[in-house]
């Protein structure tokens, strides 16, 4: 039985390290990329109004007010802070 726990806890501990040399191989990859993108000519990017067609549509305000609602009964936001966000997306 203490043979088949320490397997699978070093199965476990093997398996979070690998997971973290992939986040960072992952991400040394993607820095490099963005070095490469900066380094870019600027006419192979595309013109800003073609980015800005793709921006996803803006929040419903009631949406936005029920999530600040559910913040501030889980206790996450308090008085203040839920009438002054409530405020701002109100345009108030």
């Amino acid at each position: 039985m203490g043979f088949r726990r320490r397997t699978r806890r070093r199965a476990l501990i093997a398996g979070a390290a690998g997971g973290a040399a992939l986040a960072h191989h992952a991400a040394k990859k993607a820095g490099e990329q963005q070095q490469a993108d900066d380094q870019a000519p600027a006419d192979d990017q595309a013109p800003a109004d073609d980015q800005a067609q793709y921006a996803p549509p803006p929040a419903d305000p009631a949406d936005e007010i029920e999530h600040l609602a559910q913040l501030h009964t889980s206790g996450a936001l308090s008085d203040e802070e839920f009438t002054a966000a409530k405020a701002k997306i109100l345009g108030t």
